[in-house]
């Protein structure tokens, strides 16, 4: 009648005798009947009240959970993944889906229902403490039932719907988890037999890629699409992870690289397709590598440089060279195997800067006076 159990220790006379007796020996989920006579009960006087004296009593009992203080959490595996490289440790950052119930079943919270992981570091404090005693030393993939006395749960007052005093069941299901510390994980699945050209700073590659969570998931794939994913290395293009885990791959090599969130998308992911803190696979192929130039040039010799470089340029022979006149001989130094442009970046926004940077008054055109080599002049990423 008051919407509320009854909740008690027994066997140390909180009880009248009658009832400290018979709920002993009771399993969670039984019903029974106790009927206790007036001298377990409240004898000759009765309790002033509703109870007459001399009143033997019938209590109808349901029990619905019950704990010792001494209890710890319980943990039943239900899924175990064979292939377990790592368990969890104090400090690692999970992502978990979860069903939390009573004892006696009745729900009260679902990530599922939310449609997104509960995500957290364990055995920091984050988390209720049978909850972050009960995730350490799992496996990605991992299901677990978690049982958590209310001591290590919501303690005698409960929280929201859950009340107090209330055993907690967990059934958990771990997505994955990583460590701040992590850096990222290269497997390497094939090299072909001449693998001695490795992928450096500055190189532009091209290459295909699979994009999964670790659960399986797959995010995105090139193969799908039908195009290549093509980048200059070390140039910020792709997240750090991914930077990382390209390089000293040769052309034909076939690698898989796991990227922890601190390295991939963080926190907040990409919204609609990368939730926010996890943890990325990726399957490459490396299909095809320009070499780049040395780290500071946009553009290159092949050869000796020309003694008369600025007269060969300057064509009209007028003492001052225009953007068209410099793009125009650049790009014939390209075409013919003179010169060769970083490859990978826009050439006409290479050749622009190049013409800028010997521009050193910007009015426009450069002189004889304003010419130098890179050599000449180490502020500039010049010629």
């Amino acid at each position: 009648n008051r919407m509320k159990t009854y909740d008690t220790y027994v066997g140390i006379g909180w009880l009248i005798p009658g009832m400290d007796k018979g709920l002993l020996g009771m399993c969670v989920g039984e019903k029974r009947i106790i009927t206790i006579p007036p001298f377990l009960a409240y004898g000759e006087d009765g309790d002033g009240k509703d109870i007459p004296g001399q009143a033997s009593l019938v209590f109808d009992v349901a029990l619905l959970d019950l704990h010792n203080p001494k209890d710890g959490i319980s943990i039943e595996n239900k899924v175990v993944p064979e292939n377990c490289e790592r368990r969890s440790q104090s400090g690692d950052f999970l992502r978990y889906h979860y069903n939390g119930t009573l004892l006696d079943g009745t729900f009260f919270d679902s990530s599922y229902s939310r449609n997104r992981t509960f995500d957290t570091y364990i055995g920091q404090g984050y988390v209720i403490p049978g909850i972050d005693e009960g995730l350490l030393g799992v496996c990605i993939g991992e299901k677990r039932r978690i049982v958590v006395p209310p001591h290590l749960g919501y303690g005698e007052e409960g929280r929201g719907n859950i009340p107090g005093s209330a055993v907690l069941v967990f059934d958990i299901h771990v997505i994955d988890f990583h460590n701040p510390s992590d850096s990222i994980s290269i497997t390497s699945h094939y090299k072909p037999p001449d693998c001695s050209v490795l992928s450096k700073k500055g190189d532009y590659l091209k290459y295909h890629y699979n994009a999964s969570l670790l659960d399986g998931t797959l995010l995105d794939s090139t193969w799908n699409l039908g195009k290549t994913y093509n980048i200059v290395l070390g140039f910020g293009q792709v997240v750090l992870g991914m930077d990382m885990g390209l390089r000293e791959m040769c052309v034909g090599e076939k690698r898989t690289v796991i990227i922890p969130p601190h390295l991939g998308y963080g926190e907040a992911g990409v919204d609609g397709e990368v939730p926010g803190s996890a943890v990325l696979v990726f399957d490459i192929e490396l299909l095809e590598l320009v070499a780049g130039l040395p780290e500071g040039y946009m553009f290159v010799w092949n050869g000796e440089v020309s003694a008369n470089l600025f007269e060969e340029i300057d064509k009209d022979g007028d003492g001052e060279v225009l953007l068209e006149e410099f793009s125009e001989y650049i790009h014939a130094q390209v075409a013919s195997g003179k010169g060769k442009l970083a490859p990978g970046f826009d050439a006409e926004m290479i050749v622009k800067n190049m013409f800028t940077n010997q521009d050193r008054n910007g009015d426009g055109k450069v002189t004889a006076e304003e010419f130098k080599l890179k050599d000449q002049e180490t502020k500039h990423d010049e010629l």
